[in-house]
């Protein structure tokens, strides 16, 4: 075995400088290297690099490469992760802070509207079952003016999506990221569907309450983390209205029974 071969392995970080290796008993060549680090070699002592095979170029201008392209390629997922980072979640599990969008709006904004335009259809459905099953008056009118409005909030939310060139869906993980804000499935529609007429009304209610709240609790956060000012405004104005039809349909439950028949306001959440 060479003296070559007795070396200490290389160190791959510049900044954890080994010992010094004592010399050894037996004679040693007189021309190895002093050292095969990986740290950077002065321009006095670089040896040239060929255009032949990288194999053939020296042992320590091929690790200084190596190094260097270890280095570029952590340095480019480090910033992937970062992006990734400030458009979904932190890495603790808690909502990152709202990244800005560079146009006057922030990622907060895009996240609300995008949430809220499935929120806004399923809300659409869930009124609409109001034509179809045996309702008192004051019910149905209610439904057929939050059916008006959320149809004409969507439109202006896609507009808006539109103008900013951002899709009109968020992803899953985007939509987890931001809290997971749940929403009243077709599951629940078709739960709903098959109370008895006699029943139909005070669950229509009770799930109509659950959804306008998810509204509300999506707009409270854009109001307070968004930054573009007509989405805020538009978040302030489903705050208020949202809070008042919720008022509106407690008043129509009345009073829990005796029996507490009157489920509260989020008893459709498992």
């Amino acid at each position: 075995m060479t003296e070559r071969d007795e070396l200490p392995p290389m160190k791959r970080h510049a900044t954890e400088r080994p010992a010094a290796v004592p010399p050894a008993a037996g004679p040693r060549t007189t021309d190895l290297p002093a050292t095969d680090r990986h740290t950077a070699v002065s321009p006095a002592a670089a040896p040239p690099v060929t255009d032949g095979d990288p194999s053939e170029r020296p042992a320590a201008m091929r690790g200084v490469v190596k190094y260097g392209a270890v280095a570029l390629l952590i340095a480019c997922v480090a910033l992937v992760f970062a992006q990734c980072g400030a458009a979904g979640g932190s890495p603790s599990g808690g909502p990152a802070p709202a990244s800005r969008g560079g146009d006057g709006f922030n990622s907060q904004d895009v996240m609300f509207l995008q949430m809220m335009l499935p929120h806004q259809e399923q809300g659409v459905k869930l009124v609409r079952l109001a034509k179809e099953h045996p309702v008192s008056p004051q019910v149905r009118t209610l439904a057929l003016a939050i059916e008006s409005t959320q149809i004409a909030e969507a439109e202006q939310m896609q507009r808006r999506l539109r103008e900013w060139r951002r899709p009109l869906r968020a992803q899953t993980h985007e939509h987890a990221a931001h809290g997971g804000m749940p929403q009243t499935t077709d599951a629940e529609l078709a739960v709903l569907v098959r109370n008895p007429p006699d029943r139909f009304e005070r669950a229509f209610l009770n799930l109509l309450i659950g959804h306008q709240d998810d509204a509300l609790q999506m707009a409270r956060l854009e109001t307070g983390k968004g930054e573009d000012a007509w989405t805020r405004n538009l978040a302030a104005r489903v705050d208020r209205s949202r809070s008042a039809q919720i008022d509106q349909m407690l008043a129509i439950l009345g009073p829990p029974s005796s029996e507490g028949s009157r489920p509260p306001e989020d008893s459709h959440r498992k």
